[in-house]
């Protein structure tokens, strides 16, 4: 068997790039094709049923390194709260690059993308919530306060991505996050 020219990881992060700034109906295959170096006919070989199945696939690989780089951290009951806070914010940090990317969430859920991803959308954004529901009560919130501060995370880290790409200043990502972890760090 001949080896691949283009590694999966590649490809998937390539895919990403594209539907992160253009969204699922902005994406055109060209673009999809040169992000990722392969040619049309292999991309679709490797994705047959084309630009859904290559969103699900993008969707399934950042849902795994999520769950493995920040809600595995977040819920790690082998270490202290505070250092799992810690761990699961740098893994946001690493995620959306300092504030440089675009939640892959927003960018599906515009147009066609919310008929076509909502189910993946709201159970991704249900883990997130869960997860920082979790780390709340680990660092003593009672659990409807714990429930009300991982909505609230929720909101300013994905209102931080949109404000910090509208200004053009990054900082306000990075400015969220450190404002997240002294807000459940002072309880």
């Amino acid at each position: 068997m001949r080896p691949q020219k283009v590694l999966d990881i590649d490809i998937l992060t390539g895919l990403a790039k594209v539907f992160r700034s253009k969204g699922y109906e902005g994406a055109s295959l060209k673009e999809l094709s040169e992000a990722t170096g392969l040619k049309k006919a292999s991309l679709y070989h490797r994705f047959p049923n084309g630009k859904q199945e290559m969103a699900d696939a993008v969707l399934n690989h950042l849902d795994n390194w999520v769950k493995n780089n920040v809600f595995q951290s977040l819920l790690d009951n082998d270490s202290e709260p505070q250092i799992r806070l810690k761990n699961g914010l740098l893994g946001i940090r690493t995620l959306y690059n300092g504030g440089k990317e675009t939640c892959i969430f927003r960018a599906l859920s515009m147009q066609a993308g919310i008929e076509l991803f909502e189910e993946q959308i709201n159970k991704g954004m249900n883990e997130w919530f869960s997860s920082f529901k979790a780390i709340g009560i680990a660092l003593n919130l009672n659990p409807k306060d714990a429930e009300q501060r991982a909505l609230q995370v929720l909101i300013e880290i994905q209102g931080s991505l949109i404000v910090a790409k509208g200004l053009g200043n990054i900082s306000i990502f990075e400015n969220t996050l450190q404002k997240v972890e002294l807000d459940y760090l002072k309880e």
